[in-house]
């Protein structure tokens, strides 16, 4: 028997969470049993921590899209007893039971071995966040983005993907614009390497004119909505968004004209289905560029039974950096 966050839904359709015993038996198929070390929360955890269930279809269920740990079990030849894995993606924690247990078994295709370099504690400081911070990073950069181009935006920049974004194009050396609606949350992006700190009511609003001054070299957005349409009319010609989330909303009330009148690109970036091979090169990177120290500075320790009102915390916008939930404690 183990410790598990389990969710389940009562005869009026309610969901509740709590931290209960299971054993592996109650477990989900797949090839690899892995006694995970730590967790974390991301927007999706929130989701399927509400009170209706958000993305869960099946119940009892055990939430957490991503989770590392040590390989316990495995029937693929790929992973061994003792190695090192992490997971992120696949659905996992929203149709497959994830990793808010002591232990998971998933299918061998959804691991990517632990980059050298990184603990697993580290790796969930990381998480879906940073893996996609990184990718957008990648994606930036290979539709011609360099540090001498120019400012980069960052926006949600105190929330999980902000927080390892600045972290990393500050230390490529990038001149990063972190963008706010918490004003007490200043020192904590200017440590992580923010240069400038936009107030996110000067930029959340569209305006009537598509095009404005050409202020940004390239931007990582997590919010979507009315301020990603102003950033549009921001961007240097033939510049880049990488879009990553929808905090503010999935709606785009946008013109074409950025897109035809300065070659302005909107780039989507997924991490949930992402192949193995672009899995391991963003995160090799990370173990790379993403500086260690300012790592420890995002991290917010949790354990199972914080979980509840961390999901509802997050989905209010109250979670500042990365949260690591040790599944043990």
């Amino acid at each position: 028997m183990f410790r598990a966050l389990v969710v389940e839904k009562d005869d009026e359709g309610k969901t509740h969470a709590g931290v209960k015993n299971i054993s592996v038996d109650d477990l989900p198929d797949g090839d690899v049993l892995v006694d995970v070390d730590y967790s974390t929360v991301n927007y999706k955890d929130g989701l399927c921590l509400g009170s209706g269930g958000g993305l869960v279809r099946n119940y009892p269920h055990v939430p957490g899209i991503d989770f590392a740990g040590t390989v316990a079990e495995s029937s693929d030849e790929r992973y061994s007893v003792g190695d090192k894995v992490v997971l992120t993606g696949w659905r996992v924690g929203e149709v497959h039971w994830g990793g808010y247990a002591e232990k998971a078994r998933v299918k061998a295709d959804w691991l990517v071995p632990l980059p050298d370099g990184l603990t697993t504690r580290q790796a969930m400081a990381i998480g879906t966040a940073g893996l996609t911070a990184m990718l957008a990073t990648v994606a930036l950069e290979e539709h011609g983005l360099t540090p001498n181009k120019g400012k980069v935006l960052v926006t949600g920049a105190a929330g999980g993907v902000g927080s390892v974004a600045t972290a990393i194009l500050a230390n490529k050396g990038y001149e990063v614009a972190a963008v706010t609606g918490r004003p007490e949350t200043e020192p904590y992006l200017r440590g992580l390497g923010a240069t400038e700190i936009v107030p996110r009511e000067a930029i959340a609003e569209t305006v009537k004119r598509p095009l404005e001054s050409e202020t940004w070299a390239g931007c990582i957005d997590a919010v979507g909505g009315d301020m990603l349409a102003r950033v549009f009319g921001q961007m240097q010609y033939g510049a880049s968004v990488a879009a990553v989330g929808l905090a503010g909303g999935p709606q785009l009330p946008a013109t074409v004209l950025p897109f035809i009148l300065r070659g302005v690109n909107l780039l989507g970036i997924d991490s949930v289905m992402q192949p193995f091979e672009n899995r391991v090169k963003a995160w090799n990177a990370l173990a790379e560029f993403l500086p260690k120290d300012k790592l420890d500075d995002m991290i917010v320790p949790a354990t199972l039974e914080d979980l509840p009102q961390l999901g509802r915390d997050i989905l209010k916008g109250q979670v500042k950096g990365r949260v690591v939930v040790d599944v043990r404690a």
